[in-house]
């Protein structure tokens, strides 16, 4: 499903649609908060939502990365899973998740979501089938 919104171009039209009831426009985001000053910090790939190519929003300004993503909050499966290092089963595994853990999805591809445990846990690879929505 694409995200973006159809409509007037420009930078005063809704970026993204969220679940929630105001679109964020591309004013909303300051500019200067966006500058990267000089070269990329190395972050440790198992600690901080970066790789090549995508970063967590609010890594914007620290890492020079193709794209940036706002997170889509998730809950683990009440059975839980586990948190792979890539998006591979036979890779290995960073934590064991217990079910109803919540789970930052970054992007989402071949049966996987990559993503952040919480705000500030490890960062890995899920099956699809270990999520469901967050429930209110």
């Amino acid at each position: 499903m694409d995200n973006l919104i159809a409509g007037p171009t420009g930078a005063k039209r809704p970026v993204f649609r969220f679940e929630g009831p105001d679109p964020l426009p591309a004013t909303a985001i300051p500019t200067s908060e966006l500058t990267l000053s000089g070269p990329s910090d190395k972050l440790d790939a198992g600690h901080w939502p970066v790789r090549g190519d995508l970063a967590h929003i609010r890594l914007a300004g620290r890492v020079f990365v193709p794209h940036y993503a706002v997170p889509m909050e998730r809950r683990v499966v009440p059975c839980g899973a586990k948190l792979f290092a890539a998006n591979d089963k036979e890779s290995e595994v960073r934590e064991v998740l217990g079910g109803g853990t919540l789970f930052n999805v970054l992007d989402i591809s071949g049966g996987y979501a990559w993503g952040q445990v919480g705000e500030d846990g490890f960062v890995g690879y899920l099956p699809l089938a270990a999520l469901e929505e967050r429930r209110s």
